[in-house]
């Protein structure tokens, strides 16, 4: 019956479904997990990369956090292509904004326009919905730190901690549990490394794997403070939660020792 329905935008379904905007969130599921906490200090997005090729060389450049302005960071799950070209439109309208005010872009204006051009999409002709789900991590004098959620539909909304992308409804099931009101965001940063060893798909956490950005406020100037982590940060947040993947010398070390107290025979050996 949708296939009747699901060739154009623009057409409904008897049900009231635009199957091409669902469609659109279908992709999205099966992209990296990205998570997003709001803390009284600051925020943290977190997102798991998809290594699709051990041959694929990674660059330093994020594919999954953005740097969108001074006060604005974004964290995207779903087609890449589509999420560079929102992010370069984001980007665009903060920069007129700063040039037109001489001030930083209010976060929920910024959510409201790229839901406006995401929503055209889903009803004119010719066109298909923006295959991807946007965090806004942002702050701004009035309301402070705010955290944003959109869709293909251009429908936003503000949350304290969200997931988008693969495992989400487990995701957020972990955080419901875990989170609170006056977390910090150190605290915050632990909570989103154990939601995302908790969703992925690999045994084992590792730079290559995650992306790791906080926005807090600079202790001098009080101004935003954006922060994409480099690969050795995010070790060390590994480690500090327990959570790093073993070095191959401590691993074979562990296998070493782990043989030797499985023969008691060639242990006994020794001691004599």
């Amino acid at each position: 019956m949708s296939r009747r329905y699901d060739s154009r935008t623009t057409t409904f379904s008897p049900e009231g479904r635009l199957f091409q905007v669902e469609y659109a969130m279908e992709a999205i599921s099966h992209a990296g997990t990205v998570v997003g906490i709001l803390a009284k200090d600051g925020i943290v997005l977190a997102a798991e990369k998809k290594v699709t090729s051990k041959l694929l060389e990674q660059d330093q450049s994020s594919e999954k956090i953005f740097h969108v302005s001074d006060n604005v960071m974004a964290g995207v799950a779903g087609i890449t292509a589509d999420a560079n070209s929102l992010v370069n439109y984001a980007r665009n309208a903060a920069q007129r904004y700063l040039g037109t005010y001489d001030d930083d872009i209010p976060v929920e204006q910024l959510a409201q326009r790229l839901c406006d051009l995401k929503q055209g999409y889903t009803q004119y002709g010719g066109l298909r919905p923006f295959g991807v789900s946007i965090l806004y991590a942002g702050y701004d004098d009035h309301h402070h730190f705010q955290l944003y959620h959109s869709d293909p539909s251009g429908n936003y909304s503000g949350w304290k901690a969200t997931c988008i992308g693969s495992n989400n409804g487990t995701a957020t099931s972990l955080l419901k549990q875990d989170y609170k009101d006056e977390i910090g965001i150190q605290e915050a940063m632990g909570l989103a490394v154990k939601v995302l060893s908790k969703t992925m798909d690999s045994t084992s956490l590792d730079s290559e794997k995650l992306e790791f950005a906080t926005l807090s406020l600079n202790p001098k100037t009080g101004k935003p403070l954006t922060s994409i982590f480099k690969p050795n940060d995010i070790d060390r947040l590994l480690e500090r939660h327990g959570l790093a993947k073993a070095k191959e010398g401590e691993a074979a070390a562990t296998g070493a020792s782990a043989t030797a107290a499985a023969t008691p025979g060639d242990a006994m050996a020794i001691d004599s």
